[in-house]
Formats: structure tokens, sequence, C-alpha cells
């Protein structure tokens, strides 16, 4: 008698996986150094997933239940045709958000092109506001670029904008507020994330490490915050805080001083077609195989993905600081 496939994703530890972050490509327009080195070795291209290959794996989670998935890189936007994968995928029926993380280079030209093709929500990188900083930070970005390209991400008229800014002491702690302004200034979010250990960086992130306690007690100093409580919704990592003075919302990130794996609802696949199922583990199953195997069909695929979610572990372990235990850099995870 043939099973059936479940209508939902579930681990052993009773959490539903409905949220998929998708990696689009690992190459990237910059080269920011707590994502990677600044000379990358990136994956030959016959490894990576195809287009096809990309929507056919958005369309098993959907499938199984999951209905938001983010879009990822390296830098999703400079992926030949990327555009046609998305409107492909924001037309799938069982898909309630569709949503990219960018390094807005690429938004002035993509903005309007995102919004129709069925994205509703953009998470835009900005570590500083001062052009040779950002410049270092990046070590290849345009600052101008960026603004400009966020400025036409708020024109398009997305359902929600938010600012990922990594903080390093000694790089640019000194800019905690002016980022925080320049999102009021914009009436979009702002989220602050303690570095993540993964890969070897040029820098000792035991020194440059700044915690969300100490960003959030510097922002409160300025502007008094009310915490929104748990995670919105989609059980994410963020802690929201709103300020009486404006819509913008404060987010902090806190892999190492607040671990939320408890509440983890979601897997990453790397555009080499590994099911990650933990940002913070080494655990995945090969889609990829899978997807290329000659008696390939999507229920293989589906069943790949339910039986992974066995492997799913309890939590990551980011308690150190200092080097790695996963030395994959962030750009081969999928953000």
């Amino acid at each position: 008698m043939k099973k059936n496939l479940p209508q939902n994703l579930i681990d052993r530890f009773d959490r539903r996986v409905d949220y998929v972050r998708l990696s689009v490509t690992d190459r990237c327009d910059f080269r920011c150094v707590y994502c990677m080195a600044e000379e990358m070795q990136f994956i030959p291209k016959p490894d990576i997933l195809t287009l096809e290959e990309i929507y056919q794996v958005a369309t098993a989670f959907t499938e199984l239940g999951v209905g938001k998935i983010r879009l990822t890189g390296g830098e999703p936007l400079i992926r030949n045709n990327v555009l046609s994968l998305i409107d492909q995928i924001g037309r799938l029926d069982k898909l309630g958000e569709l949503v990219i993380t960018t390094n807005g280079s690429q938004l002035q030209r993509t903005a309007n092109a995102l919004r129709e093709g069925g994205v509703k929500r953009l998470n835009i990188s900005l570590d500083s506001l001062n052009p040779r900083k950002f410049r270092h930070l990046t070590r290849h970005g345009n600052l101008d670029q960026v603004i400009a390209g966020i400025d036409a991400a708020i024109e398009a008229g997305f359902d929600r904008i938010k600012l990922n800014a990594v903080i390093l002491k000694g790089r640019n702690e000194d800019e905690i507020i002016d980022l925080v302004e320049f999102a009021r200034a914009r009436n979009i979010d702002i989220a602050f994330i303690e570095e993540m250990p993964l890969g070897l960086v040029e820098h000792d992130r035991e020194l440059s490490f700044c915690s969300s306690v100490e960003i959030r007690e510097q922002v409160g100093e300025h502007y008094p915050l009310t915490s929104l409580g748990d995670p919105e919704g989609s059980a994410g990592p963020a802690r929201y805080y709103s300020m009486s003075d404006s819509d913008s919302r404060i987010g902090f990130i806190s892999p190492h001083s607040n671990n939320f794996c408890h509440l983890c609802n979601r897997v990453r696949v790397t555009v080499e077609g590994r099911l990650l199922l933990c940002l913070g583990n080494e655990h995945s199953v090969d889609l990829r195989k899978i997807l290329r195997s000659p008696d390939y069909t999507l229920e293989t695929l589906q069943w790949a993905i339910v039986d992974a979610m066995d492997s799913k572990p309890e939590r990551h372990n980011f308690d150190n600081k200092g080097e790695p235990e996963i030395v994959r850099f962030m750009n081969m995870t999928g953000g």
C-alpha cells in the first residue's frame, strides 16, 4: 500500500518547518569581511543547480506545507535570468510569501520587476553609511549605489523593507545610531545581527564581537524601546522593538547571546543542492543527486525532504565567538 506524503514537515522535536531559504548563487559582487574571503573559489557552474532545478525544489517544499521562501546568495540578483525564476516561484499556488535578501547593488534596475514578480518583502544589507568604511567592509561595494537601490525599493512599494547590519567592534560600532536614524528617516525596519561564526575570516571574531545587548543599550539611550514580544509569526530569529515616535522597528538577531533554536522553523538549500538542516551544523542531504537521477520524480524529491527532517538537530553551537566550528562561508550557506 502506497504511503501518502505528509501535508506538513515536522521534525523530531515537534517543530513545524514552514520556511526555506533557497540560495540561487554562491557568487557576489561584494566581498564582505564577515561573509567570505577576499579571494574566493566558487562552485564550478556544472555543480550548481539550474534555475529549473531550483524551481523543482521550491515546488516540492510548497507542496509539503512550506509557505515562505526566501531567495538568497551570495547576491541572488546577479544570477543570469534570476527574474524569470522569481516570476515562476512567485506564482506557485501554495506559496504564501516570497522574500529576498540582497546587498542592494542591483535594486535600481530590478526593484519594480521583483515587486511585479510576487516578492513581498526585502532584506537589504547595510553595515555603514561612511563611503570609505563601507568600501572597506564590503571590499568592492559602492555606498551611493546601494542607497539608490534602497530608495528604489521603497518607491516600488514592497510590503516591508528591513535593513540588516552586522556590527563589528573597531569597524562600525560608532554608526549604530546613524543606521537607526537612516531607517527611521525612510520609515523602514532595521535589524542588528551578531556576527555568525562561519568560515575563516581575516579578523579576530572574539575581539570584534558586539553583542545585541550592547547595541540595544546604545539604541535605548537615544530611542526608548518597547519589546514586541516573541518573533513575529514566522518564528524568525529577530526580537523586535518599537519606538513611540516612529513606525520603524528595531530587530536584534542574537545567535550567540540569545539562542532561538527552540523556535526554529526553517531549513536552507545551498546552490549546489545541499539541504542544510541547521545554520550551525553540517547535517545535510544531497538533493542535487536526486534531481539529476535518471528516474527523478517530484515525489522522490519530496520524500527525501520529508526523511531529512529526522536529521534536523535540536540546536546550533554558536557559543564560541573565536574560531568557527563550521568552515563554510556565509555565501556558501545561503543567508
